[in-house]
């Protein structure tokens, strides 16, 4: 083959090149319906990302496939998305390209070339979130889309009690939102504990998947119990139930965070503090837990 067609053929193949990308994102839900593009245009947080992303790629689109999709109002300190790009870019340059382009509530926190075999849904091997409820007599001025307040003072060891109940493997029917499309209610969650950290009481929840809505209405059962309205053993009997109108309220979207998704080690994914930001310095209680 001559030097020409060698180098015709060096062109082809690297035109033909498809890089798989996976990045780390950070985002306040509360202007947003949802992680997940919307057919009615409503602002979405996938949307803005795909736009700033195709920006970056020059104007070739960019579609994101993300961890776990988020409601209306939830936030994310750590949400895993990937998608595939014919543009070679180093990452730096998609994490201050697209943070360029983003508003001030989204935030690349880190970009890293990755396997194909990577997916950033089906490669999870764990999710995990904090619900973050603010206990106090006055309503703050500060966090307000950020916490759920309530008024009444709520007893951290009786929710710890009852949701005990709640570890290990179950029918979660009672927790789940009407709307779920879930083949199946049966979840593992393999961690949940509830810590106060001066006015904030913080939910811990972790599992491999979970039910639309499950830890918000996870969350609304517990406070009744932190209130004293019910019995610890009432979340055994709301467990047991299998019917959604059993458990407690769904709580409010604006309390809950997506802190971490985890991953195989073979994909070597960049590891940063648990958020959100104001409980930086919060022990994790799930530390040293590599079950």
């Amino acid at each position: 083959m001559s030097a020409a067609k060698e180098q015709t053929a060096a062109v082809d193949m690297t035109a033909a090149a498809v890089f798989r990308i996976a990045l780390g994102v950070e985002y306040n839900g509360s202007a947003y319906y949802g992680f997940q593009l919307q057919k009615s245009g409503l602002p979405t947080v996938q949307a803005e990302l795909e736009k700033a992303l195709t920006q970056v790629a020059g104007g070739e689109p960019v579609r994101l496939i993300c961890a776990g999709r988020t409601d209306a109002g939830v936030h994310a300190c750590e949400q895993v998305l990937h998608f595939e790009t014919s543009v070679l870019r180093k990452p730096a340059g998609w994490l201050f390209g697209s943070n360029r382009y983003l508003p001030k509530d989204i935030s690349v926190r880190w970009v890293q070339h990755v396997p194909a075999a990577f997916h950033a849904r089906f490669s999870a091997r764990r999710r995990r979130y904090r619900y973050v409820i603010y206990s106090d007599p006055v309503r703050p001025a500060l966090l307000g889309d950020g916490v759920t307040w309530t008024h009444k003072e709520l007893d951290v060891g009786q929710m710890n009690q009852a949701a005990h109940y709640l570890l290990g493997t179950h029918d979660f029917t009672s927790f789940r939102d009407s709307d779920c499309q879930a083949k199946s209610p049966v979840k593992t969650l393999d961690g949940i504990c509830l810590t106060q950290y001066g006015r904030f009481i913080v939910l811990d929840i972790r599992a491999s998947a979970f039910l639309h809505h499950m830890v918000r209405n996870i969350a609304g059962t517990l406070m009744k119990i932190g209130a004293g309205e019910k019995p610890v053993a009432w979340m055994q009997q709301v467990l047991q139930a299998k019917q959604r109108a059993a458990a407690g309220a769904t709580a409010p979207a604006y309390g809950l965070y997506l802190v971490q998704v985890e991953y195989p080690e073979e994909f070597a994914l960049p590891k940063r503090p648990l958020g959100p930001n104001f409980l930086g310095a919060m022990p994790d209680v799930f530390a040293g837990d590599n079950q």
